[in-house]
C-alpha cells in the first residue's frame, strides 16, 4: 500500500532514520547525523541558516534560597555536562 503525506514524528532518533531512509529533510541535533553525514548517507542543506549549538544554559535567580530539586538538576548536569 503506498502511503502519501507528511511523515511528523516527535523523537530525533526517527527523524534522523527517516531522513537517512530518503523521507525528506530533517532538522536534528548534528549528534543524531554524525555517521549518516561523514559517510555520505545525508547531505548538509541550507547550512547557512543552521546556527551553531554551543550548548543548554539554565538560568535561575539566585543561588541563595534554592529549591532542592532546583539544586539536584543543576549539580547533576553540572557534574555530567
Amino acid at each position: 500500500m503506498a502511503v502519501e503525506g507528511p511523515l511528523i514524528l516527535d523523537e530525533d532518533h526517527l527523524i534522523a532514520q527517516a531522513a537517512v531512509d530518503g523521507a525528506g529533510l530533517a532538522f536534528v541535533f548534528e549528534d543524531y547525523v554524525k555517521a549518516p553525514l561523514a559517510d555520505g548517507r545525508l547531505i548538509r542543506v541550507l547550512e547557512d541558516w543552521c546556527p551553531s549549538f554551543d550548548g543548554f544554559f539554565v538560568y535561575y535567580p539566585s543561588r541563595r534560597q534554592m529549591r532542592p530539586a532546583l539544586r539536584a538538576f543543576v549539580d547533576f548536569f553540572r557534574v555530567t555536562g
